[in-house]
């Protein structure tokens, strides 16, 4: 029964020799007995064939999944599962041998494998259920606890990396009883520490965290709950990252926590992290927690418009992530600018537009003072940035209002149609070619046309379509020289090829600044079918190449 208790109530699979010593545990008892661990044949054997080993992770569980929903199903088969499985692992981690471990170690040693799932689950299993006897035992790790190893294994196990608050030689200095006891959120353990009158509220673990700063992290409104109502209790004191309890709990999405911190005049909701210089609301937003931005914005005092390290703002931070139901609370604000630049001179809509959140553009753009059309410092536009990453939906939407331009180009010269023809955007090249005024023929810095950079990727669906264009150039050669043909036979794109040979003012023979042709570049690079095109055309043909004799590499 002992058995079926551990494998249906632990929080992970234990493996054999963890469950062993687990069971090998005695009431009461100070110090490991080697004597008392159970082998595995004797738990099989007792368990009726109710259990077995995986053998790929040497873990026990239920023999089939029906046993597991059975024992999951029933509560009452065991009489307080999780106080007795508390008491095992406090027990075990009181042990003399264990104590006697130095926290400066990052491997279990093999004669207690048990100690790893003790420091990381006590706590858990406490929480549900807490006896005297529990308290008791709980209160006795507790003393000295940032001494212990197991203080150092929760750390190291269960807190990410650049939150583990060891020293120079890996101890857990500063995580004392309190801390551990706010990281699990166990509200009576907690009570009857502080009733101790033995640790300082105040106290602070290497990375600067107080208690109350672990419990809202973990969200524990509980223990959160009671530290408040201490007055030695400061709810605002930010860690060595600038962190409070009230941007740890928006940060990790605890609207609980967060609704009693906010409750305190003496917390100051816009306070920034470091580095980044983001506010609780600024998290809040950019992980598309609604119900923790609504709880924030019902503060008289918080400033929804705070830009961080690099111009981000709440407003742009969500809309680049495209929530929608956020981005319309924040636009109802009349305290938020929907124009308000980033670094980059990035406005919310250029987000919401280069990662194609129609919903979010269209809630932009209904406010009156949204400026749709605003370049960025390399002169990209919403409406470019959304062409570019072939986001039709988006270019539907910007492309039917008249205060905004399709032939906007960045610093390089390269427009909308540009972008769009050189990714393969079908769809919206044809959308492009339709709105009046755009033209086709339009070029970029190094004098290169969309039909040029379609030609060389290889899209005959843009292609196609930029040639179906009454006023199209398909001949138009760059600075260099290099004609749209000349890039689709380099790169053997050969239904190109035969759409521009079928132009009767594509002259398949005009050279190059370097006097190479698109026969020479087809047949260098192997493209046989493709020159043999080119050589069908009467024109006039160099002899080294008519002879198809061996070629040097271009100049």
């Amino acid at each position: 029964m002992e058995v079926l208790v551990w494998i249906s109530h632990s929080e992970r699979p234990l493996h054999v020799d963890e469950l062993c010593h687990a069971l090998g545990v005695e009431e009461g008892s100070t110090h490991l007995n080697i004597r008392n661990i159970p082998a595995i044949e004797t738990l099989l054997t007792c368990s009726l064939g109710l259990v077995t080993v995986e053998r790929s992770s040497s873990t026990l569980r239920p023999v089939h999944y029906t046993l597991q929903e059975y024992l999951s199903h029933n509560p009452n088969l065991f009489i307080k599962p999780h106080s007795m499985i508390a008491e095992v692992c406090l027990t075990y981690l009181n042990f003399r041998q264990v104590r006697g471990i130095s926290p400066t170690i990052y491997l279990v040693l093999p004669t207690i494998p048990f100690v790893v799932y003790a420091s990381c689950y006590w706590g858990t299993h406490a929480k549900r259920e807490t006896t005297e006897s529990v308290k008791a035992l709980a209160l006795k790790l507790l003393d000295g606890y940032d001494s212990h190893i197991s203080s150092k294994m929760l750390l190291l196990r269960r807190v990410n990396y650049w939150d583990q608050p060891f020293d120079g030689e890996g101890r857990p200095s500063g995580f004392t009883g309190l801390h551990g006891v706010a990281y699990f959120g166990c509200v009576e353990i907690m009570v009857a520490l502080l009733e101790m009158n033995r640790c300082d509220v105040r106290a602070t673990d290497r990375r600067g965290n107080t208690a109350i700063s672990w419990a809202a992290r973990r969200g524990h409104e509980g223990v959160v709950g009671i530290l408040l109502q201490r007055g030695d209790v400061n709810p605002d004191t930010a860690n060595k990252y600038d962190q409070t309890p009230l941007s740890l709990a928006a940060r990790h999405w605890h609207k609980g926590v967060l609704g009693r911190l906010l409750q305190r005049n003496d917390v100051n909701p816009n306070r920034a992290e470091a580095p980044l210089g983001r506010t609780p609301l600024s998290f809040a937003a950019e992980n598309g927690r609604e119900g923790v931005v609504r709880a924030l914005l019902e503060r008289n005092d918080v400033n929804p418009d705070i830009s961080d390290k690099y111009g981000r703002t709440p407003l742009s931070l969500v809309a680049g992530n495209g929530n929608e139901g956020i981005v319309r609370i924040l636009l109802e604000r009349n305290d938020v600018n929907p124009n308000k630049f980033s670094e980059y001179r990035r406005a919310p809509l250029s987000f919401a537009a280069e990662n194609g959140h129609e919903g979010v553009v269209r809630a932009l753009l209904g406010r009156n003072d949204i400026s749709p059309d605003t370049p960025d410092i390399r002169g990209r536009t919403p409406f470019l940035w959304a062409a570019e990453n072939g986001h039709e939906g988006v270019v539907r939407i910007l492309v039917g209002r008249n205060d905004v331009s399709p032939n906007t180009s960045n610093e390089y010269g390269r427009t909308l149609l540009s972008f769009a023809a050189e990714n393969g955007h079908e769809g919206i090249v044809r959308i492009l070619l339709e709105r009046n005024g755009v033209n086709p023929n339009t070029l970029s810095e190094c004098h290169r046309t969309p039909l040029s950079f379609a030609a060389d990727n290889g899209h005959e669906g843009v292609v196609r379509a930029l040639l179906g264009w009454n006023n199209i150039n398909p001949d138009t050669p760059d600075e260099c020289g290099r004609t749209p043909l000349s890039w689709a036979a380099e790169n053997g794109h050969e239904g190109i090829v035969r759409m521009l040979l079928g132009w009767n003012d594509v002259n398949p023979d005009t050279p190059d600044k370097r006097g190479i042709t698109s026969l020479w570049l087809a047949t260098w690079n192997g493209h046989e079918r493709i020159a043999g095109l080119l050589r069908d055309r009467p024109s006039l043909i160099p002899r080294y190449v008519a002879s198809m004799q061996p070629l040097e590499p271009p100049p």
